[in-house]
C-alpha cells in the first residue's frame, strides 16, 4: 500500500465502524489524480458511513444497492483506462497491467462483501468485511492513478533528457554554422519542454514545486536569446577569457532551469523553502510586539513581561535607526522615525506601569485601555513613518533606472577601459542599491507572495549584474564586433526587462497613497531646486532637477494607471485617469518647454531674460497636476482608511494654502444653544443630526463650492501674498468660507451660530479693506472696461458679504418630537453655502481684474511705484523665489511689466487651471 500518497482514518469497535477519508486531505502530488479518485472515495464513504444498529425491522435497502453498483461502474472505468494508457506506452505495460489486475481482484472482492452488506445493512461483521474491501479498492486504484500520471512525467523527462543533449552539443559547438544548426535544435525541443512543464505546472498541488517550476520554465525561456549570444561571441573571440565566463554563466542557468524542471517532475523541490518566503522581518516584529502588549493584567510579571516587552521594543527600534541613517533618508523622516521611537519607549513604560496597577485585577482599567490605545497609536504612528522612509528610498533608487546602464554601453562603445571600469563601478553601486532598496521595501511588508516575488526578481538583478559588466567589458576589447555589439544588446533587454519586473513587483508591496504622498513631498523639493538653479544661472543643475521631475511625474502616471487597472471602469477611474492625462499630456509638455527655454538661455549666456513668473508658474502646475492625482486617487476612502500624518491632510483640505483652523471660532466655552433639547448643544451638532437626504442635498451644494475652490487655487493661490495684500485678503476670505461650509456638514471648528456669525463678521471686514484696496488700483488704471469692470465686481463682493451676515443668523431649528430629533435647517444652510460660491467667484474675479489694471495699464499720474507687487508663488511650504531686490521691496515697477503693450482683456488667458494649461 502507498501510504505516502493518502490518509485513511482508523477502525474503531464494531458499533461504530466508519472508513474516514476525506478527498481534499489526499496526499497526491497532482490534481488530476485527485479529482480522478474523489468520486469513488465518495461512493464507498457513503456506502460504508452510515449509523450503527437501527432500530427499525431490518430489511434489503435500495440505497445501498444503488451505491454498489455505481462503485462497480467506477472500477470498471478504472480498469478500461488502465488497459488503454498500458497499451499506449510500451515503456510502463508491465507496470499497468499489474495495476490493472490488482484493481480488478480488489474491485470484485469489494462487489461481494458490498452486496453482502446491503442484504443485511444490520451486521457489524459484513460491514467490517466491507471497510477492509473498500481499503483495499482504493489503495489499488490510487496507485493505478499514480501509475497512470506517471506517464507524463515520463515523457516530460524524455523530452529534458533531450534537451540536456542539445546543451552539450551547443557547448561544444566549434564554428558558427555548427552552433546556429545546435541551436536552432535546442530552440524547438527546449519549446516543446517549456509546453509540457507547464502542463505540469498546472497539474501539481504543492504550490512549491509550482513555483519551483514556474521559476525554471521563465528561466529556460528568457535566457534562450542570451545562450546564443554568449555562445557566438565565445565562437568568434575564444581567446577571451571573458567571453567564456559570460558563456558559461548562462549556460549554467539554463542547466540550473532544466534540472529544477527534472527534480519537480520526480517530487522533489530545489530550493529551500525558506529561501525566499517568509513576511518582511521589521513588519513582522511589529505585529509581533503589537500582539504582545495586549495580555491579561492577572498574568502580568514585572519580570518576565517587561524584558520581553522591552527586548521585542529595542529590537524593533534597531532596525528603525539602520534605516534611519540610510543615505536616501531624507533628514526630516529622520527626524520624524527618532521622535516615533522615543514615543513608543515613552508609551511602552506608560503601559506597563499601568499593567503594574491592574496585577491583582479581573477587568481592565479605564487608564489601562487607554495606555493600550496609546501604545497601538505609537507603534502605528512608528510604522507610517518608516514605510514612507522606504518609499523615499523607492522614489529616489527607481527613478532613473537606465542612465547607469546606458553610460556603461556607451563608455564600452569607445573602446575606453579606464572610462568602462568607472561606468561599471557606478553600475555596480546602482544595481546594489535596488537590491537594498528592495530589501527594505520587504523588511516592511506583510504580503507574503508579494515579498517572495520581490526577493526572487533582487536576486535575479543581483546576478545579472556582474555579467552585464563581463558583455560591456568584451565590447570594450572588440567594440567593432558585431557578435559582441549583439550581446551587449541582449544584455542590454535583459537588464531592463528584469529591472522592470522588480520594480513592478516593489509596487505591488507599496501602497500607492503613500508612494503618491512622498512623491508629492519629493516633486515639491525638486520644484524649490529647479526655480533656485533658474535664480543663480546653473544650467546644467536646471537640466538635471527638471529631469528629476519629469521621471517623478511620469513614474507617478505609470503607477496610478496601473493601479486603475485593478478596479473595474466607473466614475472613479474616469477622473483618476483624466487627472492623469492632463498631467501627461498637458503640464508636462508645457514644463518641458519652459525648462529648454531656460536651458536654452542660460547656457548660451543671451541677453534674453527668462520669465521666472512663468518659469514658476510652470512647475507649479506640475505639482498641482500630481496633488490633483493623489486627491482623485483617495476620493473613494473613507476616513477611517486614511492612515494620515501631519503631512498628509483630508481629501477635502488638499489645497495648495494650510488651512487655518483659528479664524473665527470664538474658543472652548460653548454655550448650550437648545438647553430645551437634550443629546444637542451646538449648531454644529444640530447639522450632524440632520436627515440623509438634507445631508445629500447639502453634500451637492458643497461640491460645487468645491469646484469654485478649485478654481481659486489655480487663479489666487499662485501668487504670493508677501508685499500683495489683495492676495492676502483673499486667502483670508476663502479660509473663512471653507469653514462655513465645513460647519453645514457638522464639522470644523465653527461650533455655534455666534461663530459662524463672527465668521460673517470677519468676511465682511475683510471686504471692506479688499474694495478700499483694489478701488486704489482702480483709480490708478486708466478709464477702460477693465476698470468698469474691476469696479462692478466689487460691488458684488458687498452684495454677497451682506447676504452671508444675513444667513450666518439664521439658526437651525430642532424639535423633538416623540423622542426624535427632527432638525430643520436646510434652507439656511444651502443659502450659506451658495453665498459663499458666490463670493468666491466675486472674488476671484477681482483678483483678475486687480492684476490687469495693476500691470497692463500706463499708470494716471506721478505715482511711480504700485499698490502691490505681483509675484507668482512656487508650490511649497517656503519661498522658492529669490529675496527681493531693494527696489523690489519699495514695489517699483518689474521689468516684466515693462513689455510691449498688451490687450488687457487677453491677459485673462494667462489664468489658466493645470486641465487648460498647454
Amino acid at each position: 500500500l502507498i501510504e505516502d500518497n493518502y490518509k485513511m482514518g482508523t477502525l474503531t469497535d464494531f458499533g461504530q465502524i466508519a472508513l474516514k477519508w476525506d478527498p481534499k486531505n489526499l496526499e497526491i502530488r497532482t490534481m488530476s489524480v485527485e479529482k480522478t479518485l474523489e468520486p469513488l472515495v465518495l461512493q464507498v464513504t457513503t456506502l460504508v458511513n452510515t449509523k450503527g444498529p437501527s432500530k427499525k425491522k431490518k430489511g434489503k435497502s435500495k440505497r445501498a444497492s444503488a451505491l454498489v453498483a455505481a462503485v462497480e461502474k467506477a472500477t470498471e472505468n478504472f480498469i478500461q483506462k488502465g488497459e488503454q494508457i498500458a497499451y499506449e506506452n510500451p515503456d510502463i505495460t508491465q507496470e499497468m497491467l499489474t495495476a490493472v489486475d490488482e484493481v480488478k481482484k480488489t474491485g470484485d472482492a469489494m462487489s461481494i462483501a458490498a452486496r453482502e452488506f446491503s442484504e443485511d445493512p444490520c451486521s457489524s461483521l459484513k460491514r467490517g468485511n466491507m471497510v477492509r474491501a473498500a481499503r483495499n479498492l482504493l489503495s489499488a486504484v490510487t496507485r493505478l492513478l499514480i501509475l497512470a500520471d506517471m506517464v507524463d512525467v515520463h515523457l516530460l523527462l524524455k523530452s529534458l533528457h533531450i534537451v540536456e543533449d542539445d546543451l552539450n552539443k551547443l557547448k561544444n559547438a566549434s564554428s558558427q554554422d555548427e552552433l546556429m544548426d545546435n541551436m536552432r535544435q535546442f530552440g524547438r525541443n527546449a519549446g516543446e519542454l517549456i509546453k509540457q512543464a507547464a502542463k505540469r505546472q498546472q497539474e501539481l498541488k504543492d504550490p512549491q514545486l509550482r513555483d519551483d517550476l514556474a521559476a525554471a520554465r521563465a528561466m529556460l525561456k528568457k535566457h534562450s536569446t542570451m545562450l546564443l549570444t554568449a555562445s557566438k561571441v565565445y565562437v568568434r573571440h575564444p581567446e577571451l577569457d571573458l567571453a567564456k565566463l559570460n558563456r558559461d554563466f548562462i549556460l549554467k542557468q539554463v542547466c540550473d532551469a532544466v534540472n529544477t524542471i527534472s527534480d519537480v517532475a520526480q517530487g522533489k523541490s530545489t530550493q529551500p523553502t525558506d529561501l525566499y518566503s517568509g513576511a518582511g522581518e521589521l513588519a513582522a516584529a511589529l505585529d509581533d510586539f503589537d500582539e504582545g502588549i495586549v495580555m491579561d493584567p492577572m498574568t502580568y510579571s514585572e519580570k518576565r513581561s517587561r524584558q520581553l516587552l522591552e527586548e521585542r521594543l529595542e529590537s524593533i527600534i534597531s532596525a528603525a535607526a539602520l534605516m534611519a541613517d540610510a543615505d536616501c533618508t531624507r533628514d526630516e523622516r529622520r527626524e520624524r522615525i527618532v521622535a516615533e521611537c522615543n514615543a513608543v519607549r515613552q508609551a511602552l513604560q506608560d503601559l506597563l506601569s499601568e499593567y503594574m496597577s491592574n496585577m491583582c485585577q479581573k477587568d481592565n482599567s479605564p487608564g489601562l485601555v487607554r495606555a493600550i490605545d496609546q501604545m497601538c497609536r505609537k507603534t502605528r504612528d512608528l510604522r507610517r513613518q518608516l514605510r514612507k522612509a522606504v518609499v523615499d528610498h523607492v522614489s529616489d533608487s527607481f527613478l532613473e533606472t537606465t542612465t547607469p546602464l546606458i553610460d556603461l554601453i556607451e563608455a564600452a562603445k569607445t573602446g575606453n577601459e579606464k572610462k568602462v571600469r568607472e561606468k561599471a563601478d557606478i553600475f555596480t553601486k546602482h544595481a546594489e542599491k535596488l537590491v537594498e532598496v528592495a530589501n527594505l521595501v520587504c523588511s516592511m511588508s506583510s504580503n507574503e507572495d508579494g515579498v517572495k516575488m520581490v526577493r526572487y526578481a533582487a536576486a535575479q538583478i543581483e546576478s545579472l549584474c556582474p555579467q552585464v559588466i563581463n558583455a560591456a567589458s568584451i565590447l570594450t576589447v572588440r567594440p567593432n564586433s558585431k557578435v559582441a555589439q549583439e550581446n551587449m544588446t541582449t544584455y542590454r533587454q535583459a537588464w531592463e526587462v528584469q529591472v522592470r519586473i522588480l520594480t513592478e513587483a516593489v509596487d505591488d508591496i507599496t501602497t500607492i497613497d503613500d508612494f503618491l504622498a512622498v512623491s508629492e513631498n519629493h516633486i515639491l523639493e525638486d520644484v524649490n531646486k529647479c526655480v533656485m538653479a533658474l535664480q543663480v544661472g546653473d544650467a546644467k543643475d536646471l537640466r538635471a532637477t527638471a529631469g528629476a521631475i519629469q521621471g517623478r511625474s511620469s513614474r507617478v502616471c505609470n503607477v496610478v494607471e496601473a493601479e486603475m487597472d485593478n478596479y473595474e471602469p466607473c466614475i472613479y477611474t474616469k477622473r483618476v485617469l483624466e487627472a492623469v492625462k492632463v498631467l501627461r499630456e498637458q503640464v508636462m509638455i508645457k514644463f518641458d518647454q519652459r525648462v529648454e527655454a531656460a536651458v536654452g538661455a542660460l547656457s548660451n549666456n543671451t541677453n534674453k531674460e527668462v520669465d521666472e513668473n512663468d518659469f514658476i508658474d510652470a512647475s507649479r502646475l506640475v505639482y498641482d497636476g500630481v496633488r490633483e492625482i493623489r486627491r482623485a486617487v483617495l476620493m473613494n476612502r473613507s476616513s477611517e482608511d486614511l492612515d494620515t500624518d501631519t503631512e498628509f491632510e483630508p481629501v477635502e483640505d488638499l489645497t495648495l494654502e494650510t488651512r487655518s483652523r483659528s479664524s473665527a471660532h470664538t474658543g472652548d466655552q460653548t454655550v448650550d444653544e437648545y438647553p430645551d433639547i437634550s443629546g444637542i448643544c451646538t449648531a454644529r451638532e444640530a447639522m450632524r443630526k440632520m436627515t440623509e437626504e438634507d445631508k445629500q442635498k447639502i453634500a451637492q451644494q458643497v461640491e460645487l463650492f468645491r469646484r469654485e475652490k478649485l478654481t481659486f487655487d489655480s487663479e489666487v493661490a499662485k501668487w504670493d501674498d508677501t508685499g500683495n495684500d489683495i492676495i492676502f485678503l483673499a486667502k483670508h476670505m476663502c479660509m473663512i468660507m471653507m469653514e462655513m461650509t465645513d460647519f453645514t456638514r457638522g464639522r470644523g471648528p465653527l461650533k455655534t451660530t455666534m461663530d459662524v456669525i463672527n465668521a460673517a463678521k470677519k468676511i465682511s471686514e475683510a471686504g471692506t479693506k479688499l474694495d478700499k484696496l483694489t478701488r486704489e488700483i482702480a483709480e490708478q488704471c486708466p478709464e477702460s472696461s477693465t476698470k468698469k469692470d474691476l469696479l462692478a465686481y466689487l460691488q458684488r463682493i458687498a452684495l454677497y458679504c451682506h447676504q452671508i451676515q444675513i444667513t450666518s443668523k439664521v439658526k437651525a431649528d430642532v424639535q423633538n418630537i416623540s423622542g426624535e430629533l427632527i432638525v430643520s435647517g436646510l434652507d439656511s444652510a444651502t443659502s450659506l453655502i451658495q453665498a459663499a460660491k458666490n463670493l468666491m467667484n466675486a472674488v476671484v474675479l477681482t483678483v483678475k481684474y486687480s492684476y490687469v489694471a495693476s500691470t497692463k495699464y500706463t499708470r494716471q499720474g506721478t505715482v511711480s511705484s504700485p499698490i502691490v507687487v505681483w509675484k507668482m508663488k512656487a508650490p511649497e511650504k517656503k519661498p522658492l523665489v529669490r529675496p527681493e531686490k531693494p527696489e523690489e521691496v519699495r514695489a517699483k515697477v518689474r521689468k516684466g511689466s515693462q513689455k510691449k503693450v498688451q490687450n488687457p482683456i487677453h491677459a485673462l488667458s494667462e489664468f489658466q487651471s493645470p486641465a487648460d494649461a498647454v
